[in-house]
């Protein structure tokens, strides 16, 4: 990527992040519900109590009740509008984007043009209204030659030169970026109508046509506006409906998850929450420093009080919230990347840690209410919810570090290097939840979040050491000469074990997030994500296992209803097993004369139960040979008493 397109693609990630700022502001002020603290209500709540006791008395409401609903609702109504119009121009094309901020851009000059001319014109006015100031004009004074007048302190050049120098700017950019109509004309008008009023006051004329000179310097870039705004009605309306089309035959062609991914990558969705919040923290770093907080004196230092205020202040809303879920899932992402160069590996599935990661933060702070928390305690929760992440970041490793060792082990790959890259990895992930764990205990009393967190890093120790017990018996069996055919049995029983304990951790965590919610801090999101667990880390993971044991058991009984071959079998087969090309020393049996090892049929069985060679149907086999060695036990049972009754 050359540095041109970085530039290009870093513009247009800034050009994005001001609607951010707009949501934000409107979330921080509570959708302009949080400012209706002016009106005093606790009166209106006694006299509708007393009218609603009373029912002969007719109910009549305090005219600031009036007053409270409309405000509120009118606040709450251009908040929804001011979010949704942001929103609009976060989703817009660069080129629209562009014109856009383009007329806010010119509207807002126009603006500041009149408003540093008004306060021009105010500081004049005050001037010749002091008694002991000669009422002359500048145009006067230069006619005369009357220099030492120009010079003198109270003289009012200055403040015009000043607003001179300012309207020359306001009309250089409002030339050049405006929308409207460039007719030659127009365009050397403009000039002049910004640098009216402070012609005119160089001039002989009465104070009233000073006080209305910006008004009337206001009115030709206004009308240029005004008449964008208007003749951009019908482009805005086909530019929505394109939108609208584009959107509804993108959904019907691949879907909306399509839509929703494609969208993702052209707005550069995380790339413009991360530079909101990097932005955000350094406008409250700003104001740390201009209040004077890093110079006061408490038990806390400096530095730790700026970070704690940053992080605080960095999630007190949901768009907040976003911009550091962005920022965490970055780093998580690139934690993943570490150890991926660390162990050697390149997995494509192994770089969703950070969407992983992202949407486990997001939910946690969603779960915990942490904007809506005081500042000392979003502080604590937010260091907790870290701490639970990072709890799940180990588990994310793992998953990382396991595929690897069994691939390592059952490939009987000879790269020492890549083996203790694995277990030094393995290491990491025993020793470390081991230190957090003696860490938390010691300096924080027992809690729900303690006990959370304690299962977590439990539970990969455990699965660790389930990846290490199956690593070192394929190990042991790549040592074997001949065919370990117990080594599937113990595979099985060691996974087995680590699976009843992850369930177990389930349901305990499930107990610990039924307590938290009904004796610590409710709501429907914990609630959801309480169901979310109890369906897919316990309901699906008991019936996957319900039905791995059932398989296995069905295989077992069926494999022992087959018969054994002897050693003299075996001699005349001499061949290998048709299903792991290895040698038999032992084997079963099947009804169409077949032999395998009794391991191997017994994996087999679990997907299908037809023979690997000729695929004969097993199971019906298996049912007619006991019907025949029913029948053949009935016959000889018959024989039996027929002779003890001779």
């Amino acid at each position: 990527m050359s540095f041109r397109t970085k530039v290009l693609d870093l513009v247009e990630v800034l050009l994005r992040v001001p609607p951010l700022f707009v949501i934000d502001e409107i979330l921080k002020i509570g959708l302009g519900l949080s400012e209706l603290t002016e009106y005093d209500l606790t009166d209106i709540d006694q006299k509708l109590g007393d009218n609603l006791l009373n029912y002969s008395t007719p109910i009549h409401y305090d005219p600031t009740f009036y007053r409270f609903i409309i405000v509120s609702l009118s606040r709450l109504v251009l908040s929804f509008l001011g979010c949704a119009a942001a929103l609009c121009l976060f989703v817009l094309s660069t080129k629209y984007l562009m014109v856009v901020y383009m007329y806010l851009m010119s509207v807002g000059i126009v603006f500041v043009s009149y408003w540093t001319n008004l306060s021009t014109m105010k500081s004049i006015m005050t001037l010749l209204s002091e008694p002991d100031v000669v009422k002359t004009s500048i145009l006067e004074d230069l006619l005369s030659l009357n220099i030492s007048r120009l010079y003198e302190s109270s003289s009012y050049v200055t403040v015009i030169l000043q607003n001179y120098v300012l309207q020359s700017l306001f009309s250089f950019l409002f030339i050049n970026i405006h929308l409207g109509p460039r007719y030659p004309f127009v365009q050397k008008l403009i000039p002049v109508a910004f640098l009216t009023p402070s012609i005119l006051a160089i001039l002989p004329i009465p104070a009233n046509i000073l006080t209305h000179a910006p008004v009337f310097a206001a009115l030709l870039p206004l009308a240029l506006v005004k008449f964008v705004l208007w003749a951009s009605v019908l482009t805005v309306i086909q530019v929505v409906y394109n939108g609208y089309v584009h959107a509804r035959n993108f959904v019907s062609d691949f879907g909306m998850s399509a839509l929703i991914e494609a969208e993702w990558l052209r707005l550069s969705v995380p790339e413009v929450l991360r530079t909101f919040w990097f932005l955000r923290v350094l406008e409250h770093a700003l104001i740390f420093f201009m209040n004077g907080t890093w110079n006061e004196v408490d038990e806390l230092t400096p530095a730790f009080r700026l970070v704690k205020n940053l992080m605080v202040s960095g999630c007190d809303t949901l768009t907040a919230v976003l911009g550091i879920t962005s920022v965490v899932s970055y780093i998580c992402h690139h934690i993943g990347k570490f150890f991926q160069w660390v162990l050697l590996t390149e997995d494509d599935n192994d770089k969703s840690i950070g969407t992983v990661s992202a949407i486990l933060f997001y939910v946690l702070a969603l779960q915990t209410g942490l904007t809506g928390l005081e500042p000392e305690k979003r502080f604590v929760r937010l260091c907790r919810n870290f701490c639970l992440l990072f709890t799940a970041l180990l588990h994310f490793i793992h998953n990382i570090v396991n595929p690897l060792l069994m691939s390592l082990s059952a490939s009987h790959n000879p790269s020492l290097k890549r083996h203790f890259r694995a277990l030094l990895v393995c290491s990491f992930l025993v020793v470390f939840p081991v230190l957090l764990l003696y860490y938390l205990w010691s300096n924080h009393e027992a809690s729900t979040w303690l006990l959370a967190v304690s299962a977590f890093s439990i539970e990969v120790i455990v699965k660790v050491g389930v990846s290490l017990c199956i690593y070192w018996l394929f190990m042991m069996d790549a040592r074997r000469e001949t065919f370990w055919e117990e080594l599937d049995d113990y595979v099985y029983y060691i996974r087995a074990f680590g699976n009843t304990v992850e369930f177990c951790f389930g349901i305990f965590l499930f107990f610990n997030g039924a307590w938290i919610l009904i004796f610590e801090s409710g709501g429907a999101i914990r609630a959801v994500m309480m169901c979310i667990h109890a369906y897919f880390n316990i309901w699906c993971d008991a019936r996957a296992g319900w039905s791995v044991f059932m398989k296995r058991r069905t295989a077992v009984h069926k494999i022992e209803s087959l018969p054994e071959a002897d050693d003299e079998q075996l001699q005349r087969l001499d061949d290998v097993c048709a299903i792991c090309y290895q040698e038999m020393r032992s084997a079963k049996i099947t009804r169409c004369r077949h032999f395998f090892h009794g391991v191997c049929l017994r994996k087999w069985l679990y997907v299908q139960d037809r023979c690997p060679l000729c695929h004969e149907i097993l199971h019906s086999v298996e049912c007619g040979e006991q019907k025949n060695t029913s029948s053949q036990h009935v016959q000889q049972m018959q024989l039996q008493n027929e002779e003890v009754n001779r």
